[in-house]
């Protein structure tokens, strides 16, 4: 600030009030402030900010980077959290940052509140959340505490997926389970009490939440022998995996078995991918979760928030008509 006033040759004070934008300074001079901050690169620094005020406006977000849907909700938390007069400190989980090591640092930035997206290791769980800030869980694995919650209806989700399936005349429909983590029981369980409801014998192949954990699912199924006429995963990544496998592998998508996913992230949108799947919108979802952690920085004893997304079918060229007798030998 005293080189923009040494430029100008106006006090350091009258910068300040511009740069702060207080009262005091007439409508030329905030213009010519700000252009000549502008001109000499001048950034307000927010750790000194910081450190004057009672409050950091700031939120912590608990993620990993090799989750597409994750990174998705990362981006929409990011603007929302802007429009509010909040900023994000980022906490991504990986090779040598644990989450209570992750936690710390966040901490150490005066975060307001935390938003987990993610667990260590991937786990469906989530334990050892700060008690000193609000946390509120988005999409992700949940807390053996009572936090708010917000995430997509996962049932929901998969009622439509076979519903889908079924209209196209598909009777034997595999799952491949998302293994242990986030969502994956409660995906699984649906799938299962769907498809007896509508007096079909579920057929659950084990998987993961990974293209390769697609791809040892598909192989499963060619292993058999003989494939079912469609196969859902539950998610995208494990989709396009087995997707992928069944193609190489000379199986035709899907003249001979539709394939489907879970999420509609950025992969399954992909040319060459094309997938069926269901759609919860990452803007809508990031909204709900600042909402809850606002409020409850706020409101700390607010009533816990359980709120459920309901997700949209997308058809893409994944999933087709099942043919007449055409049950396939491999």
């Amino acid at each position: 600030m005293k080189d923009v006033a040494d430029h100008l040759g106006v006090s350091r004070q009258l910068v300040s009030l511009v740069l702060r934008d207080l009262p005091g300074a007439s409508d030329e001079t905030r213009r010519r402030v700000r252009a000549a901050a502008e001109e000499l690169g001048y950034h307000p620094d927010a750790s000194a900010r910081l450190l004057r005020g009672r409050r950091s406006f700031r939120l912590g977000v608990l993620f990993t980077m090799h989750e597409p849907f994750e990174v998705d909700l990362v981006e929409a938390l990011l603007a929302d959290a802007a429009d509010r007069g909040y900023s994000l400190v980022l906490g991504p989980l990986g090779p040598g940052r644990t989450q209570q090591g992750v936690i710390a640092d966040l901490l150490g930035q005066r975060i307001e509140g935390l938003v987990v997206l993610a667990a260590e290791g991937g786990s469906a769980t989530v334990a050892g959340l700060p008690a000193q800030v609000p946390v509120v869980q988005l999409g992700g694995p949940r807390s053996t505490d009572p936090v708010d919650d917000v995430r997509v209806d996962s049932a929901c989700g998969i009622r439509l997926l076979v519903e889908h399936l079924v209209e196209l005349g598909h009777k034997r429909i595999a799952y491949v389970t998302g293994g242990d983590g986030p969502n994956a029981a409660e995906r699984r369980d649906a799938y299962a009490a769907e498809m007896r409801g509508r007096g079909l014998v579920p057929d659950v192949v084990d998987g993961s939440f990974t293209e390769q954990g697609g791809a040892d699912a598909a192989g499963i199924l060619l292993a058999r022998g003989e494939l079912p006429t469609a196969v859902m995963a539950a998610n995208d990544r494990a989709a396009s995996g087995m997707l992928s496998t069944l193609v190489r592998r000379g199986v035709r998508v899907p003249e001979d078995i539709s394939v489907a996913g879970f999420d509609d992230s950025s992969v399954a949108a992909l040319p060459y991918i094309d997938l069926t799947t269901v759609r919860h919108e990452p803007r809508a979802l990031a909204a709900q979760a600042l909402d809850a952690v606002l409020r409850r920085i706020d409101e700390p004893d607010a009533p816990v928030v359980a709120h459920r997304d309901v997700p949209e079918l997308i058809v893409r060229s994944s999933s087709g008509l099942r043919r007449p007798g055409n049950t396939l030998l491999v």
